[in-house]
C-alpha cells in the first residue's frame, strides 16, 4: 500500500464513509494515476479535465459514474492533499434523466423461474421482494430476517441508514428452504460466499449481477436486466398496486421524495390515468388519396 493510498484510506475511514464508497473512491484515484502513469499528487486540473473528457468520449461512461470519479478526485485533493479544488475548472457533468427499463410482473416471474441455480433463484426473489440494493443484499444476515414481525432489517444502507422492509410470506418460505439447502449452516451471512456457499464471508456484488444476467438470457428477455432493475420493478409495481409515494420512499430508503417521484413516470396506472388527446379528436375515416 502506497503512502498516499494509506492516507486517503485513513481519511475516508475517519469520516465514516461506507465500504462501498471507500472502494469506489480508491479505485477512481488509482485509475486516474494509471491513466497518466504518474503519482496523483503530481497531476493537476489539466489532467483532470483530460481524464474527464476521456471517461465520456472514449470509455462512454454515464454522467453518474463520471460524477463519482470526480467526487473521488475532489476528496483526494481537498481532504488527503489539503489542496484547493475549483468547481469552475472541473465542473460536475449534467445528470442524464433516462428512465430505467421496467419488467412486467410476468417478466419478473419468467426471470426468477429462469435462474440457473436455486441459490440464484433465491437471490432474485429477495431482490424483487425487498427492493434492496445489490450491496445491501450481499450484506444481509440471518438475524436480519424477523419472522415474528414479518420484516427484514436492512442495515448500513446508502448513507449508512438502516430501514425495515416487508417480509413476504413467500420469500420467508423460500429463505427457509434456502437455509436447509446449504451444506454448511452459516452462522451469520444469509448468502455466504465461495462456489459451495459455505464461507465465513458474504457473496460479492458480482455474484448477484451474474445471477441477473444469466437468468435474463435464459428467459429470453430483450430488456437490459441488472440487480437495480428489480429494485425499480419493486417500486413501480408497488405504485401500480396502490401504494403511496411516501411509503415507497421509506421502503427504498430515499432521502429526497423527488427520487421516489420518478416512479410516477414508470407506473402504468399513472400513465393510463389520462387518455391521449388523440382519442377525443372527431377524425373522419381514413381516405388515402391515390397517386
Amino acid at each position: 500500500m502506497t503512502h498516499l493510498r494509506k492516507l486517503m484510506l485513513e481519511e475516508l475511514q475517519r469520516l465514516n464513509y461506507s465500504e462501498e464508497t471507500i472502494r469506489s473512491y480508491i479505485h477512481a484515484v488509482e485509475d486516474f494515476s494509471r491513466r497518466f502513469n504518474c503519482s496523483p499528487d503530481r497531476l493537476g486540473p489539466r489532467h483532470i479535465r483530460e481524464y474527464q473528457a476521456e471517461l465520456f468520449h472514449i470509455r462512454k461512461l454515464s454522467s453518474g459514474t463520471v460524477a463519482i470519479r470526480l467526487a473521488a478526485l475532489r476528496f483526494f485533493y481537498t481532504k488527503t492533499l489539503k489542496k484547493g479544488w475549483s468547481i469552475a475548472e472541473t465542473p460536475y457533468p449534467k445528470k442524464d434523466h433516462r428512465l430505467p427499463a421496467i419488467l412486467s410482473q410476468e417478466e419478473v416471474a419468467q426471470l426468477i423461474d429462469a435462474a440457473s441455480t436455486l441459490f440464484h433463484r433465491t437471490l432474485l426473489m429477495t431482490l424483487y421482494a425487498t427492493g434492496a440494493r445489490n450491496a445491501e443484499l450481499t450484506r444481509l444476515k440471518f438475524s436480519d430476517v424477523d419472522s415474528k414481525r414479518m420484516v427484514i432489517h436492512i442495515q448500513g444502507g446508502k448513507g449508512r441508514k438502516d430501514r425495515d422492509v416487508m417480509l413476504s410470506p413467500k420469500l420467508l418460505e423460500e429463505l427457509r428452504e434456502h437455509w436447509h439447502r446449504l451444506r454448511r449452516k452459516p452462522r451469520i451471512w444469509l448468502f455466504p460466499g465461495n462456489h459451495d456457499h459455505c464461507a465465513d464471508h458474504p457473496i460479492d456484488t458480482k455474484t448477484v449481477w451474474h445471477a441477473c444476467q444469466q437468468a435474463a438470457q435464459r428467459a429470453g428477455l430483450q430488456k437490459s436486466v441488472h440487480p437495480h432493475t428489480l429494485r425499480h420493478c419493486f417500486a413501480t409495481h408497488l405504485l401500480e398496486d396502490g401504494a403511496d409515494l411516501r411509503t415507497i420512499q421509506i421502503l427504498l430508503g430515499h432521502n429526497d421524495p423527488k427520487e421516489t417521484a420518478h416512479y410516477l413516470h414508470l407506473s402504468q396506472r399513472h400513465l393510463h390515468a389520462a387518455s391521449s388527446p388523440l382519442d377525443s379528436l372527431p377524425l373522419k375515416g381514413a381516405s388515402p388519396q391515390e397517386e
